[in-house]
């Protein structure tokens, strides 16, 4: 019996690309904050659409907690710190 096997030839990976871990802010659920400042907090920070900011807001309510936003760190480290001065309970992961 003649099996038939097949070379896969994979492409090059890009070490400095695996190296580089993606980051997220996570939004944790407070007893605080309404969700319309939420909502406002993660259009003017996140970049997010009314839309989208509400459906996260939700997530964090009925979940405890939602990634908010990915990326480089050195983009989400200003967004997180907008999020936490204005009340909010996040952090990068």
């Amino acid at each position: 019996m003649k099996m038939n096997v097949q070379e896969q030839v994979l492409p090059e990976l890009d070490l400095e690309t695996l190296e580089k871990k993606e980051n997220k802010i996570v939004l944790y659920n407070d007893e605080v904050n309404t969700f319309d400042h939420v909502i406002d907090m993660l259009v003017a920070t996140c970049d997010h659409t009314p839309i989208q900011a509400e459906q996260c807001m939700l997530i964090v309510h009925y979940k405890g907690k939602c990634n908010v936003k990915s990326g480089e760190y050195d983009d989400l480290k200003p967004r997180c710190t907008a999020l936490l001065e204005a009340g909010l309970t996040a952090e990068i992961e």
